[in-house]
């Protein structure tokens, strides 16, 4: 049985680098997953609103075709998690944690 390949082993040390605290570095990847996926959401709503019709017509199924593909396109891009992990390893994500006044973390 093959495994899937969107599950990939995370080393756990390099996890904990930059925050010092496992469960502060799962927070700040969860925060940008979310903003990630409210982003990608927001896109994908505001393309299919373009076919939204109340007409029955002949267009309809080539518009189905494009509706189609445009959500294949968006099911096939990174799940907002890995692409938060990424960004995370990459140091790319600003963060800081309530109650201190610098950032811990640089871009």
């Amino acid at each position: 049985m093959a495994t899937n390949p969107s599950i990939i082993t995370r080393d756990l040390e390099r996890l904990i680098e930059p925050t010092n605290n496992v469960y502060e570095s799962v927070v700040v990847i969860s925060k940008r997953a979310r903003q990630i996926a409210s982003n990608i959401k927001e896109e994908l709503n505001n393309k299919l609103a373009e076919f939204a019709t109340t007409v029955d017509n002949l267009e309809e199924v080539f518009e189905n075709r494009e509706q189609i593909e445009i959500s294949k396109f968006y099911e096939r891009m990174p799940k907002p998690t890995s692409t938060a992990i990424e960004e995370f390893f990459d140091n790319k994500l600003n963060f800081r944690v309530r109650g201190e006044n610098e950032d811990r973390q640089d871009a």
